[in-house]
């Protein structure tokens, strides 16, 4: 197994934030009236949902450079075109919203598309 570079404090300060709201909303989700605490359990489950998928993004990418490797991710900007356009095509009311992110999606999806393939001409 390669060895890999122990986490800066940067990527532990990224994790600590979304563990801290879940223990929070979880307590405030047991400990609150029944309008509030509805509310703080979805955020503690908002917040383990970011942590997991941090997590996740820590572990497939290694090192320094996280956003780049992301930003040059073409089948991860492909997804999330997708995943814009079926939330444009299936709302009404936030329809301006979802159109603006499908935008910036086929944006990021071009710009991944050509890094990438500058990075195999090698240019």
């Amino acid at each position: 197994m390669p060895h890999r570079p122990p986490w800066s404090d940067r990527r532990r300060r990224t994790l600590l934030v979304p563990a801290l709201g879940v223990v929070l909303g979880g307590l405030g989700g047991v400990g609150l009236p029944a309008e509030y605490g509805v509310s703080a359990g979805i955020l503690a489950a908002l917040c383990a949902f970011l942590l997991v998928a941090a997590v996740v993004v820590f572990l497939a990418i290694p090192g320094p450079g996280t956003a780049g490797v992301l930003a040059r991710s073409s089948p991860v900007a492909g997804s999330s075109f997708v995943v814009a356009v079926l939330l444009l095509l299936s709302t009404d009311d936030l329809r301006w919203v979802w159109s603006l992110v499908a935008v910036a999606a086929v944006g990021w999806t071009a710009y991944a598309v050509r890094e990438t393939r500058r990075d195999d001409v090698g240019g």
